[in-house]
């Protein structure tokens, strides 16, 4: 659900080039990061 929103986010941010670019990148980073936190966590358990 969360993802929706911010998808519409990173297109107003598309219109902007490079910067809309760059920011959607860093969101997939972070996401990535996130995930492999919560797998490391799951896994020390």
């Amino acid at each position: 659900m969360k993802l929706n929103s911010q998808r519409k986010v990173s297109h107003r941010g598309e219109g902007g080039g490079g910067l809309g670019r760059a920011l959607r990148e860093q969101k997939a980073r972070l996401y990535i990061i996130r995930r492999c936190v919560v797998m490391l966590l799951c896994w020390h358990d």
